[in-house]
């Protein structure tokens, strides 16, 4: 398999996911109704390309009267982090410099101890995420076939954040709006994506990839 069949062409990716979004029968980048996500994977050296070109589609769409929200995973865990108190913050980098000069992997396996509870499980950054589209859903009511969420910077969580796991903790969290994983990694085979192309392939996806 070829890097750009791993990968396909992310304009090529983004012009399908738009007219899938704008289908005059309503979003359909799903086959299901009640089930209205979607997963774009595109190289992560194309992180800055990505940004332009979603900023583009979302200007795009509030021209045409669409509701868009943008979220980042990074911004949502470095809150996270935060509300835990800067002695904390000042704590867990010092012992995380001071492992790292005996044992980086241990000292990577601290960070993760350390980091994972702000991610996993449903009660993680799953929560955050389901309640700013909650808010997001409650400012603009009655607009679930013309509104769209975002999911991105999910490459800042690497190597602790498994979106798989997200998209299963927010299901039936979304209030009908479709939302898509911007996801940067690779397609391994017809169901397998490698996140940040450096994991194994993870097969528990439902959502359509895109393209």
């Amino acid at each position: 398999m070829t890097e750009d069949s791993l990968f396909g062409d992310l304009d090529t990716a983004l012009d399908a996911l738009k007219r899938d979004l704008i289908s005059e029968d309503g979003p359909r980048i799903s086959t299901m109704r009640n089930y209205r996500f979607a997963i774009l994977p595109y190289r992560p050296s194309e992180e800055f390309k990505l940004r332009s070109r979603i900023l583009r589609l979302s200007e795009e769409l509030r021209a045409q009267g669409w509701a868009v929200l943008s979220i980042s995973l990074q911004k949502l865990l470095l809150d996270r982090i935060r509300s835990t108190g800067q002695e904390n913050i000042d704590s867990l980098v010092a012992r995380e410099k001071r492992l790292y000069q005996r044992d980086p992997d241990r000292a990577l396996a601290h960070i993760r101890d350390r980091i994972a509870p702000h991610i996993e499980g449903p009660d993680g950054i799953a929560a955050d995420v389901a309640r700013v589209i909650d808010d997001f859903a409650n400012k603009n009511p009655g607009l679930a076939d013309r509104s769209l969420v975002m999911i991105g910077r999910a490459g800042a969580l690497y190597p602790f954040f498994r979106s798989s796991a997200l998209l299963k903790h927010i299901d039936g969290k979304t209030r009908g709006i479709p939302v898509v994983l911007l996801y940067p990694g690779e397609r391994k085979d017809q169901s397998g994506l490698s996140f940040m192309c450096q994991l194994p392939p993870d097969h528990d996806y439902r959502p359509r990839t895109y393209p």
